[in-house]
C-alpha cells in the first residue's frame, strides 16, 4: 500500500530522501507537462522543471498541509512559468522536428494522425503553429490559465487555488483569453481567404 502525498511530506521533513524521491515521481510528468505547454520549449521547460522541485525542496517544512500537496505544488509551478518567461523575455517555437520528438509532447500537441496524405499532414502543422503563436501572443496570466485549463483539464476552482486568485478572476483571464486567440485566429483566416 502506498503513503499519501502527507505521509510522504512529514517523512521527507525528517531526512527520508526516497519519500521525497515518490513525491517527485507522483507529479513530475505533471509538472513537465504545465512547463512544457507554456514555454513550448524542451529546454526551458526542464530548466521551469529543476526549479520548480528546487522550490518544493527548500519551502516543504513551511507546507503546512492545509490544502493538497498537489494545488501548493501546481501554484508554485505556475509562478515559476510566470516569473521564467518574464525574466527571460523569450518566445521560442516548436520546430516541426521537435513537435513530435517525445511521447510526453506528443500527448500535448498532437494534432494529427499517422494515417493522413501528406497535404493534410502540412495543413495541421502549420494550423499547430498557427494556433501555438495565437497562445504565445496572449498576457502571461492568459496563456498560464489557458494553459491549465485547456492543455492540462484543471478545473477553474483548481486553477484559482494554483493561482491564488479568485474564481471570477481566473474566468476573466480565460474570457480574455479566447476573446484575444479568436481575433488572432480570425486575421489569419481572414488574411488566408
Amino acid at each position: 500500500m502506498s503513503l499519501s502525498d502527507n505521509e510522504l511530506i512529514i517523512q521527507a521533513n525528517n531526512g527520508n530522501h526516497s519519500a521525497f524521491e515518490e513525491l517527485i515521481y507522483r507529479y513530475d510528468k505533471s509538472v513537465l507537462s504545465i512547463a512544457l505547454n507554456y514555454v513550448h520549449d524542451n529546454d526551458d521547460a526542464k530548466d521551469i522543471y529543476q526549479e520548480v522541485f528546487i522550490r518544493v525542496y527548500r519551502s516543504l517544512k513551511k507546507f503546512e498541509m492545509r490544502s493538497e500537496f498537489s494545488t501548493w505544488l501546481f501554484r508554485i509551478a505556475t509562478n515559476v512559468c510566470l516569473t521564467y518567461k518574464s525574466r527571460s523575455k523569450k518566445h521560442l517555437q516548436l520546430s516541426i522536428n521537435e513537435e513530435f520528438e517525445e511521447d510526453e509532447h506528443k500527448k500535448s500537441y498532437e494534432l494529427i494522425s499517422d494515417n493522413r496524405d501528406p497535404g493534410e499532414l502540412a495543413t495541421n502543422t502549420e494550423l499547430g503553429s498557427l494556433i501555438s503563436d495565437a497562445v504565445d501572443s496572449l498576457s502571461d496570466k492568459q496563456r498560464i490559465t489557458f494553459t491549465l485549463k485547456h492543455y492540462e483539464g484543471y478545473k477553474i476552482r483548481e486553477i484559482a487555488e494554483m493561482l491564488n486568485c479568485k474564481e471570477g478572476t481566473v474566468k476573466k483571464y480565460l474570457f480574455d483569453a479566447i476573446r484575444n486567440l479568436r481575433k488572432n485566429l480570425d486575421s489569419v483566416y481572414a488574411a488566408a481567404y
